[in-house]
């Protein structure tokens, strides 16, 4: 399978969101000032990293994908990628828990990088609405796929990825989820070998204000202001989500 020209453009986005080994990017995170001097100070004591979540109770809604065809990087793609982004608030603290739900697809080595990384606190605003609501999110998956991308090799492949979320909060309150272009690089040691994902670049897209249609018209407008001025979405993966 041919994908758009994701080996260039997954290298050049490596350098502007760094997502391997150290986790995704934290939910409305910053990933840090162009040109900022790592001698200068910061302005701030820094933060305490964010403890992991708490084990999925019964009510847990998160994906949990079956049947997925391990010599097929397109399928194991898609696979990480709902994975990675199906967030439950009731239980995670931050979309890094759902990165490690997502480590069953990563090379040992990202998976061990994933595990020993801590994201720094605070989650974001956007994270912080759907929290509110203990909401869960659904993602929808489309490849970026038009054909002028390197082919796959034996042991190398490449995906982009757009995800389009949808957070459904368990008071009836529905909202705008994690959105995001995403572009992984998957490797294996051979043919016919288990395609495992390396490496994870991800770029947020701008999410539009959403009302909420099953609560009253003022706390519709209040929920779509907050979740529109704080959702610059969801990447949430270590170099990612990974």
């Amino acid at each position: 399978m041919r994908t758009r020209t994701i080996g260039a453009v997954a290298v050049s986005l490596a350098g502007l969101v760094a997502l391997t080994g150290c986790g995704l990017k934290d939910q409305g995170g910053s990933v840090g000032a162009a040109g900022s001097s790592p001698s200068a100070a910061p302005s701030v004591a820094p933060k305490a990293p964010l403890p992991s979540g708490k084990p999925l109770g019964a009510d847990a809604q998160v994906p949990s994908p079956t049947g997925v065809e391990a010599t097929d990087a397109t399928a194991v793609s898609k696979a990480w990628t709902e994975v990675a982004y199906g967030y439950d608030t009731k239980y995670d603290t931050s979309p890094h828990d759902a990165v490690l739900r997502s480590a069953r697809w990563f090379t040992a080595k990202k998976a061990a990088d994933e595990r020993s990384y801590r994201p720094a606190s605070g989650a974001g605003d956007a994270w912080n609405v759907w929290a509110d609501h203990k909401a869960w999110t659904t993602v929808s998956v489309t490849f970026d796929d038009d054909g002028d991308g390197p082919t796959d090799t034996s042991s190398l492949a490449y995906r982009a990825l757009f995800v389009n979320g949808k957070a459904h909060g368990r008071d009836g309150w529905t909202g705008t989820g994690p959105r995001a272009n995403v572009f992984l690089t998957l490797t294996r040691s051979g043919k016919g070998k288990p395609w495992r994902v390396s490496q994870v670049t991800t770029v947020d897209a701008a999410v539009p204000p959403s009302a909420s249609p099953s609560v009253s018209s003022s706390e519709s407008a209040s929920s779509s202001s907050s979740s529109a001025a704080s959702s610059s979405s969801a990447s949430s993966f270590s170099d990612q989500p990974v």
